[in-house]
């Protein structure tokens, strides 16, 4: 019998051991996947995706070749640096087990454990705390109504009876929010783990995809969703140590001449309802804080294609908002002069009008740099590009 099957056998003890064989399981689901996938854990023997990854690293090095024959690409330090230091990063997160656990799986799961432990001043696992902690709020809930059961059998009938009629008695209302707290708590972070184990399970394949722009997309969406997960635990470790610092004094008070004193256990609902709609406004937080990350600027498009794509549109709006004649109406201007004034004045608009010229504008050119038509990159910059042609200028004034 493996490890994993031990901890799993002992899952139902409590909420810490299920924790660890929920741990134990993520970790041996995902060698094992990546072994399938790319290539043994161990060291020997292939995957089976592996001749798709040699397919895909030919293809991503005929498509570099290209844009270096097409001219879209060149040679360089600023050009190469970037394209080796991600081929070398997707091949060695590919396909090597000992660089993926070690990094990306000990920062999914290893760091915002050991965050929260810096936070509250702990050693060693706060999640693992947290669950114990959580076993102990379990076990006086239990004793608590151990106790209660015993005074009924000794002669408090009169509590007895509506329990057993099925109305919302202390006992009840005490029950449901043990309820809400292993829901709000073991539930999110069992949810959190068995996502997230199954998120780096499969990780391996979006990381080869972030060799393209196409695909890099949904490269992105993964690691957002990684990090969902990851920070998740974070969260309902921190937030649910307060709600369990609150639940300690309603617990001493909970059980009373060998009852389930009824105020207790209205704050103890009122307790775990409040983590509830905690934990949802975590969650929601974490899927807006998320959801607006541009990972590496991807979902963007690149500077070239950017520059390629907006020029036209650009120059066709810049060309149609281009005046090609300005003329000056008296009437016109003699009307603004009345408006300005607020007082009809025939004798001021007929000496306005009188005044007004009449003037043309014509643009034959203009320069490349100005704000009226913007600078179109130049496929070829040779010797005569440089001397471009000035514009002319050309103004006719009617009197």
């Amino acid at each position: 019998m493996s490890a994993c099957e031990e901890l799993a056998a002992n899952a139902s003890a409590g909420v810490a051991p299920a924790l660890r064989a929920v741990d134990c399981l993520a970790n041996e689901t995902a060698a094992s996947a990546f072994g399938r996938l790319f290539g043994s854990v161990s060291g020997g023997g292939g995957g089976a995706m592996l001749p798709a990854l040699t397919i895909l690293l030919t293809l991503y090095i005929a498509f570099f070749a290209i844009s270096l024959l097409t001219g879209r690409s060149r040679i360089g330090i600023s050009a190469l640096t970037p394209r080796m230091m991600t081929l070398g990063l997707v091949l060695t997160f590919a396909t090597s087990w000992a660089a993926w656990q070690g990094v990306v799986w000990n920062l999914a799961i290893g760091a915002p454990d050991q965050l929260a432990s810096v936070m509250m001043g702990k050693k060693g696992s706060a999640t693992q705390l947290f669950a114990d902690r959580l076993d102990m709020i379990f076990v006086a809930i239990s004793q608590a109504a151990d106790a209660a059961g015993v005074g009924v059998t000794q002669g408090a009938a009169a509590q007895a009876a509506p329990a057993a009629a099925g109305s919302f008695t202390p006992s009840s209302l005490m029950w449901l929010a043990a309820l809400l707290l292993l829901l709000g708590t073991v539930g999110v972070l069992v949810t959190a783990r068995i996502a997230l184990g199954v998120l780096l399970a499969v990780g391996p394949v979006f990381v080869v995809l972030v060799l393209f722009s196409g695909t890099r997309g949904l490269f992105a969406g993964w690691l957002r969703g990684l990090v969902l997960t990851a920070v998740t635990p974070l969260f309902v470790v921190v937030g649910g140590s307060m709600m369990l610092e609150l639940m300690v004094p309603v617990l001493r008070g909970l059980v009373t001449e060998g009852r389930i004193n009824g105020y207790a256990a209205m704050a103890l609902f009122l307790i775990a309802s409040v983590h509830v709609a905690l934990m949802a406004m975590v969650l929601k937080v974490m899927g807006s804080m998320v959801s607006g990350w541009q990972v590496f600027g991807s979902g963007k498009p690149s500077g070239d294609s950017a520059r390629t794509t907006s020029a036209p549109v650009a120059f066709a709006a810049a060309a149609a908002s281009v005046p090609t004649a300005v003329t000056v109406s008296s009437r016109r201007v003699a009307a603004l002069a009345t408006a300005s004034g607020g007082v009809a004045n025939p004798d001021m608009s007929r000496s306005v009008s009188a005044s007004v010229r009449h003037s043309r504008t014509v643009i034959a050119a203009a320069p490349s740099g100005s704000a009226i038509l913007p600078a179109l990159p130049r496929r070829a910059n040779g010797i005569g590009s440089r001397f471009a042609a000035r514009p002319h200028h050309s103004r006719e004034m009617i009197r």
